[in-house]
Protein backbone atom coordinates (compact mmCIF):
# COMPACT_ATOMS: atom_id res chain seq x y z
CA UNK A 1 0.00 0.00 0.00
CA UNK A 2 1.37 3.26 -1.03
CA UNK A 3 1.82 6.34 1.50
CA UNK A 4 -0.84 9.04 1.50
CA UNK A 5 0.04 12.34 0.75
CA UNK A 6 -0.36 14.67 3.77
CA UNK A 7 -1.85 18.22 3.65
CA UNK A 8 -1.72 19.79 7.01
CA UNK A 9 -4.77 22.51 7.76
CA UNK A 10 -3.61 25.81 8.18
CA UNK A 11 -7.26 26.36 9.50
CA UNK A 12 -5.49 24.92 13.10
CA UNK A 13 -2.14 27.22 12.62
CA UNK A 14 -0.78 29.48 15.00
CA UNK A 15 -1.65 32.75 13.06
CA UNK A 16 0.04 34.93 15.71
CA UNK A 17 3.21 33.34 14.38
CA UNK A 18 2.53 31.67 10.90
CA UNK A 19 6.12 31.74 9.76
CA UNK A 20 7.33 29.24 12.27
CA UNK A 21 4.62 26.79 11.30
CA UNK A 22 5.20 27.51 7.57
CA UNK A 23 9.06 26.42 8.23
CA UNK A 24 7.72 23.25 10.31
CA UNK A 25 5.55 22.58 7.47
CA UNK A 26 8.22 22.70 4.83
CA UNK A 27 11.24 21.25 6.85
CA UNK A 28 8.80 18.23 7.44
CA UNK A 29 7.43 15.19 5.60
CA UNK A 30 3.82 16.86 4.95
CA UNK A 31 3.50 17.61 1.06
CA UNK A 32 0.59 20.40 0.75
CA UNK A 33 -0.01 23.29 2.34
CA UNK A 34 -3.89 23.05 2.84
CA UNK A 35 -5.58 26.31 2.81
CA UNK A 36 -9.64 26.49 3.97
CA UNK A 37 -11.18 29.82 2.67
CA UNK A 38 -14.46 30.49 3.97
CA UNK A 39 -16.81 33.55 3.31
CA UNK A 40 -19.64 33.22 6.31
CA UNK A 41 -22.40 32.35 3.99
CA UNK A 42 -21.17 28.97 2.42
CA UNK A 43 -20.59 28.06 5.53
CA UNK A 44 -20.85 29.46 9.43
CA UNK A 45 -17.76 31.02 9.49
CA UNK A 46 -14.97 33.47 7.84
CA UNK A 47 -11.50 32.21 7.63
CA UNK A 48 -9.02 34.06 5.57
CA UNK A 49 -8.46 35.75 2.28
CA UNK A 50 -5.73 36.50 -0.55
CA UNK A 51 -3.23 38.67 1.42
CA UNK A 52 -2.52 35.12 4.02
CA UNK A 53 -1.83 33.22 0.58
CA UNK A 54 -0.14 35.42 -0.55
CA UNK A 55 2.23 35.76 2.38
CA UNK A 56 2.08 31.66 2.58
CA UNK A 57 3.10 31.49 -1.25
CA UNK A 58 6.25 33.86 -0.38
CA UNK A 59 7.28 30.99 2.14
CA UNK A 60 6.17 27.64 1.16
CA UNK A 61 8.39 25.29 -0.50
CA UNK A 62 5.53 23.11 -1.57
CA UNK A 63 1.77 23.71 -3.55
CA UNK A 64 -0.61 25.12 -2.17
CA UNK A 65 -4.24 22.86 -1.72
CA UNK A 66 -6.91 25.72 -1.87
CA UNK A 67 -10.02 24.42 -0.53
CA UNK A 68 -13.11 27.08 -1.63
CA UNK A 69 -15.79 26.94 1.05
CA UNK A 70 -17.10 30.22 -0.63
CA UNK A 71 -20.35 30.65 -2.96
CA UNK A 72 -20.12 31.86 -6.59
CA UNK A 73 -16.46 30.56 -6.67
CA UNK A 74 -16.26 31.94 -10.27
CA UNK A 75 -15.67 35.55 -9.33
CA UNK A 76 -12.63 34.99 -7.71
CA UNK A 77 -10.63 31.88 -9.75
CA UNK A 78 -7.91 34.10 -11.12
CA UNK A 79 -7.26 35.78 -8.14
CA UNK A 80 -6.70 32.62 -6.25
CA UNK A 81 -4.60 31.88 -9.08
CA UNK A 82 -2.45 34.91 -8.99
CA UNK A 83 -2.18 34.63 -5.33
CA UNK A 84 -0.47 31.38 -5.52
CA UNK A 85 -2.85 28.70 -5.67
CA UNK A 86 -1.53 24.94 -7.44
CA UNK A 87 -4.20 23.37 -6.89
CA UNK A 88 -8.03 24.90 -6.73
CA UNK A 89 -11.31 22.92 -5.25
CA UNK A 90 -14.48 24.16 -5.13
CA UNK A 91 -17.93 22.78 -3.94
CA UNK A 92 -20.02 20.91 -6.47
CA UNK A 93 -22.70 22.70 -4.00
CA UNK A 94 -21.64 25.95 -4.79
CA UNK A 95 -21.13 25.85 -8.44
CA UNK A 96 -24.13 25.89 -10.71
CA UNK A 97 -21.88 24.92 -14.13
CA UNK A 98 -18.92 22.60 -12.63
CA UNK A 99 -17.89 21.90 -15.78
CA UNK A 100 -17.36 25.01 -16.84
CA UNK A 101 -15.51 26.13 -13.95
CA UNK A 102 -13.34 22.78 -13.67
CA UNK A 103 -12.12 23.89 -17.50
CA UNK A 104 -11.49 27.60 -16.41
CA UNK A 105 -9.41 26.21 -12.98
CA UNK A 106 -7.12 24.39 -15.54
CA UNK A 107 -6.99 26.33 -18.54
CA UNK A 108 -5.41 29.06 -15.66
CA UNK A 109 -2.89 26.99 -15.04
CA UNK A 110 -4.01 25.12 -11.63
CA UNK A 111 -4.85 21.74 -10.90
CA UNK A 112 -8.85 21.73 -10.32
CA UNK A 113 -10.60 20.25 -7.43
CA UNK A 114 -14.40 19.26 -6.36
CA UNK A 115 -15.86 18.42 -3.26
CA UNK A 116 -18.68 17.28 -1.98
CA UNK A 117 -20.83 17.80 1.62
CA UNK A 118 -21.14 14.93 3.64
CA UNK A 119 -24.77 14.42 3.06
CA UNK A 120 -24.13 14.75 -1.09
CA UNK A 121 -24.01 10.78 -2.65
CA UNK A 122 -20.59 10.65 -4.87
CA UNK A 123 -22.81 9.81 -7.80
CA UNK A 124 -23.23 13.20 -8.60
CA UNK A 125 -19.50 13.49 -9.43
CA UNK A 126 -20.13 10.82 -12.12
CA UNK A 127 -20.35 13.38 -15.19
CA UNK A 128 -17.36 15.66 -14.17
CA UNK A 129 -14.77 13.10 -12.93
CA UNK A 130 -12.93 13.59 -16.47
CA UNK A 131 -12.40 17.15 -15.86
CA UNK A 132 -11.17 16.77 -12.42
CA UNK A 133 -7.77 16.23 -10.94
CA UNK A 134 -9.17 15.71 -7.37
CA UNK A 135 -11.93 14.86 -5.53
CA UNK A 136 -12.65 16.24 -1.95
CA UNK A 137 -14.85 14.19 0.53
CA UNK A 138 -15.64 16.35 3.47
CA UNK A 139 -15.46 13.97 6.83
CA UNK A 140 -17.04 16.80 8.51
CA UNK A 141 -19.57 19.21 8.09
CA UNK A 142 -17.27 21.81 6.51
CA UNK A 143 -17.14 25.42 8.57
CA UNK A 144 -14.70 24.06 11.50
CA UNK A 145 -11.99 22.46 12.62
CA UNK A 146 -11.99 19.84 15.64
CA UNK A 147 -15.38 17.80 14.47
CA UNK A 148 -15.94 14.29 14.82
CA UNK A 149 -14.97 12.45 11.92
CA UNK A 150 -18.48 10.70 10.29
CA UNK A 151 -17.34 7.30 9.47
CA UNK A 152 -19.70 6.59 6.34
CA UNK A 153 -16.83 8.37 5.31
CA UNK A 154 -14.96 4.83 4.18
CA UNK A 155 -18.00 3.57 2.35
CA UNK A 156 -17.91 6.69 0.56
CA UNK A 157 -14.86 6.77 -0.68
CA UNK A 158 -14.83 2.88 -1.62
CA UNK A 159 -17.66 3.87 -4.42
CA UNK A 160 -15.69 7.22 -5.52
CA UNK A 161 -12.88 4.86 -6.18
CA UNK A 162 -15.01 2.17 -8.36
CA UNK A 163 -16.60 4.89 -10.17
CA UNK A 164 -13.01 6.28 -10.68
CA UNK A 165 -11.41 3.32 -11.97
CA UNK A 166 -14.54 2.94 -14.21
CA UNK A 167 -12.87 5.83 -16.32
CA UNK A 168 -9.72 6.81 -18.02
CA UNK A 169 -8.36 10.18 -15.82
CA UNK A 170 -7.87 9.20 -12.57
CA UNK A 171 -8.35 12.05 -9.62
CA UNK A 172 -6.80 11.80 -6.62
CA UNK A 173 -9.13 11.31 -3.46
CA UNK A 174 -8.82 13.64 -0.65
CA UNK A 175 -10.25 13.66 2.77
CA UNK A 176 -10.67 16.49 5.31
CA UNK A 177 -12.21 16.11 8.53
CA UNK A 178 -11.26 14.34 11.57
CA UNK A 179 -8.50 12.76 9.60
CA UNK A 180 -5.49 11.93 12.69
CA UNK A 181 -3.50 9.00 13.26
CA UNK A 182 -5.83 6.60 13.99
CA UNK A 183 -7.64 6.33 11.05
CA UNK A 184 -4.94 7.11 8.65
CA UNK A 185 -4.04 3.62 7.72
CA UNK A 186 -7.89 2.77 6.99
CA UNK A 187 -8.69 6.05 4.89
CA UNK A 188 -5.70 5.07 2.93
CA UNK A 189 -6.68 1.18 2.33
CA UNK A 190 -10.30 2.59 1.64
CA UNK A 191 -9.03 4.23 -1.08
CA UNK A 192 -7.86 7.90 -0.30
CA UNK A 193 -4.28 9.62 -1.77
CA UNK A 194 -4.32 12.72 0.11
CA UNK A 195 -5.10 12.97 3.92
CA UNK A 196 -5.94 16.55 5.74
CA UNK A 197 -5.37 17.20 8.82
CA UNK A 198 -5.80 20.36 10.84
CA UNK A 199 -6.01 20.22 14.84
CA UNK A 200 -4.46 16.49 14.70
CA UNK A 201 -1.06 17.92 13.34
CA UNK A 202 -1.14 21.13 14.82
CA UNK A 203 -2.13 20.21 18.10
CA UNK A 204 0.05 17.80 18.90
CA UNK A 205 2.87 18.16 21.18
CA UNK A 206 5.35 17.35 18.21
CA UNK A 207 3.70 18.29 14.43
CA UNK A 208 6.35 16.80 12.40
CA UNK A 209 5.97 13.29 14.11
CA UNK A 210 2.54 13.22 13.85
CA UNK A 211 3.40 14.03 10.18
CA UNK A 212 5.12 11.09 9.82
CA UNK A 213 2.95 8.83 11.86
CA UNK A 214 -0.01 9.80 9.72
CA UNK A 215 2.51 8.84 6.51
CA UNK A 216 3.97 5.90 7.26
CA UNK A 217 1.20 4.53 9.46
CA UNK A 218 3.34 4.53 12.73
CA UNK A 219 2.24 3.73 16.18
Amino acid sequence: MKQPLIAPSFLSANFLNLQADIEMINNSNADWFHLDIMDGRFVPNISFGFPIIKQINKLSKKPLDVHLMIVEPDKYLEEFQKAGADILTVHYEACTHLNRTLVKIRDLGMKAGVSINPHTPVWVLEEIIDYADLILIMSVNPGFGGQKFIPQTYDKIKKLKRMINEHENKPLIEVDGGVNTSNAKALTEAGADVLVAGSAIFGSENPVETIDKMKYFKD
